[in-house]
């Protein structure tokens, strides 16, 4: 289990500004500089310090700013944490009870510790990803069917 579900960063208007501003600085920096494994940060002020940080953390960094620049609150998960049934269900915005069906129905993987059941944050992530792609399908049915009608 892990704090790090219990209090998203929900960003005010200065944060939605200063992500909205940042973002394409950030992604036009990937593009350019493809291929590197290692990124130097300068902060800007009087000890003008300097930070190295792998590049997959700035790519990270990216999408947090994508959510933030939205408007959306974040929260960081590491793969392998393992949530209640509580937390999986507020991510997924569906009903605790709900969830549980699903996990009674083998749709996410889960283990269970004496009688609580946990699921890996990856396992999550992995029925969210193929639940996306099956409503992305079934919009695309709906949609040619609706050019057929027409």
């Amino acid at each position: 289990m892990t704090s790090l579900l219990d209090r998203p960063v929900m960003p005010d208007d200065g944060d939605i500004t200063a992500a909205v501003a940042a973002l394409p600085q950030v992604k036009d920096f990937l593009a350019t500089h493809p291929g590197r494994e290692a990124v130097r940060l300068l902060v800007d002020d009087e000890h003008g310090d300097s930070l190295t940080v792998p590049r997959s953390a700035v790519e990270l960094l990216a999408r947090v700013l994508a959510h933030m620049a939205a408007g959306q609150g974040v929260s960081i998960v590491p793969a392998q944490a393992e949530l209640t049934t509580q937390q999986a269900a507020d991510m997924l915005n569906i009903s605790r009870p709900f969830l549980i069906g699903l996990l009674e129905q083998g749709a996410i993987d889960y283990r269970k510790v004496g009688t609580h059941r946990r699921i890996k944050a990856a396992s999550l992530m992995a029925y969210m990803r193929a639940d996306d792609r099956r409503r992305s399908a079934a919009a695309g049915e709906l949609h040619a069917l609706t050019q057929e009608m027409i």
